[in-house]
């Protein structure tokens, strides 16, 4: 329990210097983005690709999964059932909202943190994958019909996933692993050595992203931000603990796993589709800087009362 505990304080203490290097300007304007990229391009996928190769098949395709299946589930629906009550918001802000409530970042934090804390990416790879290869192709075509009114093609929105490094490092590590194949040496270690940038690069990345932040609900939307905030927060931690525990029989580690996995905040890539799309940008931004400061406590929390 203690180890745990100290070990996110180390993830926030990396994340902290990220927000000290952008309050002082140490770097040059623009290193954000270039180290964005590097870490979403090149890191990323390296540590996926080593970790997932080597990983058992059963820790990938498991019941983690299904829960992350079930949960992602329990908040858009959610989402979209207050939205029908209350709000009637158009078609491309109701995907908006209804993705804050239910894309976790499970890149920024979910790596890191599982690596750090369980020694292993594995346990967020369902997570990537699922959201990755099913959530947010169909975003997409929800997205697209309210920009434009035409429904994309099939074809465009099953190569959707496949342009994802992530995605496509994530498949490849499946596959060596189900073959028992290994990479060659000579390609092993220098994977190795580019995927042990991620977790660093990534939180200093994350801290750097929180200085200048604009508080949440300054332009609206109030109610629907609280709601993303109780579903992604509380609802969707709860159902993964009990979809998990009962359900599927996971315990321990997967357990703590999992549940920690369906807390994380929303994804900054949220922000990034409805500036794509020009629609529901405020409620994107919104919802991932108060789930991101939220998050703090809710993590601890969980740690606490799952791993005893």
């Amino acid at each position: 329990m203690l180890s745990i505990l100290q070990g996110l304080g180390v993830l926030f203490l990396v994340i902290a210097v990220g927000f000290l290097l952008a309050r002082f300007r140490a770097l040059p304007e623009g290193t954000e983005q270039v180290l964005t990229r590097l870490v979403f391009f090149v890191a990323t996928p390296a540590l996926l690709l080593h970790t997932l190769a080597s990983a058992p098949v059963g820790t990938v395709l498991s019941g983690s999964l299904a829960v992350t299946a079930i949960t992602t589930t329990v908040g858009a629906a959610g989402y979209l059932l207050l939205d029908r009550v209350f709000w009637r918001r158009p078609l491309g802000e109701k995907v908006i909202g209804a993705l804050a409530s239910s894309y976790v970042n499970a890149g920024n934090l979910g790596i890191p943190i599982t690596t750090y804390l369980f020694g292993s990416a594995a346990f967020v790879a369902p997570v990537m994958m699922y959201q990755l290869v099913v959530l947010a192709p169909v975003a997409f075509v929800a997205l697209d019909l309210a920009e434009t009114g035409i429904r994309p093609s099939w074809r465009r929105v099953l190569m959707q996933p496949v342009r994802n490094p992530l995605v496509l490092a994530s498949a490849l590590g499946v596959v060596l692993a189900v073959t028992g194949s290994r990479l060659p040496q000579v390609l092993e270690q220098p994977i190795e050595m580019i995927g042990g940038m991620a977790v660093p690069g990534a939180l200093i990345v994350f801290g750097m992203s929180l200085y200048g932040a604009p508080l949440p609900g300054r332009g609206g939307g109030r109610a629907r931000l609280v709601a993303i905030s109780v579903l992604k927060l509380a609802v969707l931690p709860a159902v993964a603990y009990l979809v998990g525990r009962w359900v599927f029989g996971l315990a321990g580690t997967p357990l703590l796993a999992v549940t920690l996995c369906a807390a994380l905040p929303t994804a900054q890539n949220i922000f990034v589709y409805a500036m794509r799309y020009r629609v529901g940008v405020g409620l994107a931004r919104d919802a991932v800087v108060s789930t991101t400061l939220a998050c703090i406590p809710v993590l601890i929390a969980i740690v606490a009362l799952v791993h005893r």
